[in-house]
């Protein structure tokens, strides 16, 4: 499903210094599979999410996507492969406040081309999905910050994607919203979506089935949790 042999990623802001953010990193991660990227500040989770999620492109190194090489793509073809083989979850919502619920998810359907009557069939199913069928007609400033994360998850479904990427999903939330967020993900991986989790929470990193875990831009350890 998804495959990374050797990627780094180099930065260089026009100094003699470059700084290494990745370094020859290699794992894969089968369709299904619930995944956590944990590691301390610098360690190279927010330059690996980049990759993964097609935000950014490696300086050396293959990224398999569906056994296509993305590693290569250029940003027209990138951009593609995000709006419809990815689905992204982030720490901050990233809600339009203006519109509401039901326009939110409806989103990457718009830039998918996807007909207005296709396009809310759907938006109404995921948004049932994430238990918010009853909240269509709501805004942003409306709702808590766990259900804000919720219409969140049903944007990232909205695609029907290959992967959800999920950067610090629960970041924002008190413990008890956590708890329900991370039932949410697992609902969708028992219902077979692939799903990683890109997290300083440990509760959210166990709560995976492996744990990937770097340190100064190396993968040090692929944990398999009991």
């Amino acid at each position: 499903m998804l495959a990374v042999k050797d990627l780094s990623k180099v930065y260089n802001d026009g100094k003699e210094i470059a700084v290494k953010a990745l370094k020859e990193v290699s794992f894969t991660i089968e369709d299904g599979e619930m995944v956590a990227i944990m590691g301390p500040s610098g360690s190279g989770k927010s330059t690996l999410m980049h990759l993964i999620g097609c935000l950014d492109q490696p300086t050396s190194g293959e990224y398999l996507l569906d056994n296509e090489d993305v590693s290569l793509a250029n940003e027209k073809q990138l951009s593609v492969i995000r709006n419809k083989r990815i689905g992204f979850v982030f720490q901050q919502f990233n809600l339009l406040p203006r519109r509401s619920i039901l326009h939110n998810v409806e989103v990457p359907l718009i830039y998918a081309g996807v007909g207005r009557k296709e396009r809310r069939v759907k938006a109404k199913d995921v948004l049932e999905k994430v238990g918010l069928g009853h909240r269509l007609d709501h805004y942003p400033n409306e709702i808590s910050g766990g259900q804000k994360q919720r219409v969140a998850i049903a944007r990232a479904l909205a695609n029907n994607p290959s992967l959800i990427l999920a950067d610090e999903p629960t970041g924002n939330l008190d413990s008890e919203t956590e708890n329900e967020i991370i039932d949410i993900f697992h609902d969708l991986n028992e219902q077979g979506h692939t799903i990683v989790l890109v997290t300083h929470s440990k509760k959210v990193g166990h709560s995976a089935k492996r744990i990937l875990h770097l340190l100064d831009g190396e993968l040090v350890e692929d944990e398999v949790v009991a």
